[in-house]
């Protein structure tokens, strides 16, 4: 099945082939990811979208991350697979601008054995509200939070959030800082 395949990734980022979703991360192989980040000014504070995975999940399951993130399937656009998983993940059925800000690259191996090796497209949407209805299978909480706040948590427990999110986080920020 298509949901279950990965786009694996050369050096440059170039796709050369597909693979199994738990193989490759079994095996480590570079593959396409995307982090999507919703993002407000809330009294003029920016706030984001936050999720805490569901503790079920394959990895880093119970840990807070970016709005959502998957992986494209085989000849899916990065923005059309960030649409669908805002909507399977948590219920956002909003039209969105969702913006494409570029990648970050990253490997974390887990205690599990698994490894995240992704070539990851951190894609944002500003939004002051978004209707949610949130899959229990894939978060257990999402909430609104401060940029001063992730800040502050992320300093004294970085554990609490999954291994991509401070490098996602740092994008953000520094992406809309530039605007």
């Amino acid at each position: 099945m298509l949901e279950d395949l990965v786009v694996v990734v050369d050096k440059f980022g170039n796709p050369i082939g597909t693979e199994d979703k738990l193989d490759a991360h079994r095996m480590g192989f570079r593959h396409l990811a995307f982090s999507v980040m919703i993002y407000r000014y809330n009294d003029g504070q920016l706030e984001f979208l936050m999720q805490k995975r569901a503790e079920n999940k394959y990895h880093s399951g119970g840990l807070w991350s970016n709005t959502c993130c998957s992986h494209p399937r085989p000849d899916e656009k990065i923005l059309a697979a960030s649409k669908r998983r805002l909507d399977e993940e948590l219920g956002i059925r909003d039209s969105l601008v969702l913006e494409d800000i570029g990648t970050i690259s990253y490997r974390t191996k887990f205690d599990n054995g698994l490894t995240e090796n992704e070539l990851d497209h951190v894609v944002i949407a500003e939004s002051n509200t978004v209707e949610l209805d949130v899959n229990d299978k894939e978060a257990e909480a999402c909430e609104w939070q401060s940029n001063e706040a992730i800040a502050e948590r992320l300093a004294e427990t970085p554990q609490a959030y999954t291994a991509w999110f401070k490098l996602v986080f740092d994008k953000v920020n520094q992406h809309l800082a530039e605007k």
